[in-house]
């Protein structure tokens, strides 16, 4: 009941897609793009092609500049056209800033979800039309996906993990304040003993997590000063990864420590967020066993900044980390990539503002990959990654008609992704400048 109050709140105070006016109801739409990269796997650009759409989905793609009088055409034959773009880790509901730690005994869940709606269409303005939200309070953010996948709400595409598991004094737990407001709050998903994490895991799905995100080890932005090395014990890892998988759900592992790396890995793991001290038997164990790497180079360059910058808002427990980790990630993604370990596109947007997640493309060309590669790992790679490559990732017939368009090519300044003119999700138009 709570959620769906939360859901209508949203809607009530204008933030559904009325807002979205162009949108296309009924009938055949047809895109006219006079470049197009409609599957990043072949990194093919076809000229003067028309992307047909109808119910939301692409139907073909014609030669030449077709639909004059079929239907709805939309002329984008100055621009090049690709898929929507996919971030891999963000935090829609929140944003870092001076006054976080305030707000996090201050704001309301719901609260929370309407600030989450506002984030929500701000990203996908950005182009991005689909993310995996990892970690944020259950309620809010499972409310905020099923009223943008009920079109209630403007926003991008949300797979939600709900609560990080964590364990108890680690990164998801709370930090910082006095007992009493530490118990209250402390996360369901808060967990000591393999028993105790498999019932963690298992709460979120009965919630309703579409994959399940840890905490392998300690994190920047916890305001304690316990490293970035493994908390939970092999033991625990073990029995997390099984429970998630017994469920059909995957796990991925906020990691910044080698030996929380290696062994998540170890137990089963299908990914890693962020990896900065991923070492050669993390990259032989995620090459052996096909785990995803999403690197977040933003949020390391993001927090370096802030911590060494005279504004900093940081406490000095997330300054001395923020030194540490943040300038290492680059030359982490360098060696992973190097040596061929898979790459998915993830900011970790909400440390970094939303909104400028495609700032994390021109760091991932830093690191070594083409202009091509970075917009392969934001799209048909991280749809694999999150096992939703038959919906979402290129503009195949029967796929989401999710495409973005600039006016300028990315494959030569992958910048441009950072100017997206027009977006289109499930073909509805959400921005057309």
């Amino acid at each position: 009941m709570r959620s769906w109050l939360v859901a209508a709140a949203v809607a009530l105070l204008g933030l559904a897609p009325a807002a979205a006016s162009q949108t296309a109801e009924g009938g055949l739409v047809f895109v006219q793009a006079g470049r197009l990269l409609a599957d990043p796997a072949t990194g093919r650009v076809e000229t003067e092609r028309t992307v047909v759409i109808e119910d939301g989905r692409v139907v073909r793609i014609e030669t030449g500049y077709v639909g004059e009088g079929q239907g709805r055409v939309v002329d984008l034959r100055d621009s090049f056209v690709l898929p929507g773009l996919i971030d891999s880790h963000v935090h829609i509901t929140r944003e870092q800033g001076p006054h976080a730690r305030l707000e996090t005994v201050t704001r309301t869940r719901a609260a929370e979800a309407l600030q989450g709606a506002h984030y929500a269409r701000i990203t996908l303005e950005a182009g991005f039309t689909t993310v995996a939200n990892l970690g944020a309070t259950s309620e809010a953010i499972f409310a905020l996906r099923d009223a943008i996948a009920a079109g209630q709400v403007s926003g991008p595409r949300i797979l939600a993990s709900g609560a990080s598991i964590s364990p108890h004094a680690g990164h998801g737990d709370s930090h910082g304040y006095m007992p009493e407001v530490l118990a209250v709050l402390r996360s369901e998903a808060v967990c000591s003993g393999a028993d105790d994490c498999r019932r963690a895991v298992r709460e979120q799905i009965r919630l309703g997590a579409d994959l399940i995100k840890i905490t392998a080890t300690g994190g920047v932005l916890s305001n304690t000063s316990a490293g970035l090395n493994q908390q939970f014990s092999d033991e625990e890892l073990d029995a997390i990864v099984d429970a998630a998988h017994r469920m059909g759900r995957r796990v991925t592992a906020h990691a910044h420590g080698a030996d929380g790396i290696n062994s998540f890995l170890r137990a089963g793991g299908d990914s890693i967020e962020h990896g900065t001290y991923l070492d050669a038997e993390g990259i032989r164990l995620m090459r052996q066993s096909g785990a995803w790497l999403v690197p977040t180079l933003l949020a390391g360059d993001f927090v370096a900044r802030i911590a060494s910058s005279p504004d900093n808002f940081f406490t000095p427990a997330q300054t001395a980390k923020a030194l540490e980790a943040g300038p290492l990630m680059l030359d982490m993604c360098r060696r992973a990539h190097a040596a061929g370990v898979r790459i998915a596109f993830g900011t970790d947007s909400g440390v970094s503002a939303h909104g400028d997640n495609a700032q994390e493309f021109s760091l991932l060309v830093r690191c070594g990959l083409t202009p091509l590669q970075a917009i392969q790992a934001a799209t048909i790679g991280a749809a694999e990654h999150l096992q939703i490559e038959s919906q979402v990732g290129a503009l195949r017939p029967g796929m989401a008609a999710d495409l973005i368009a600039v006016s300028g090519d990315p494959l030569t300044d992958v910048r441009e992704l950072e100017r997206v003119g027009f977006v289109m999700r499930a073909g509805r138009i959400y921005r057309a400048d």
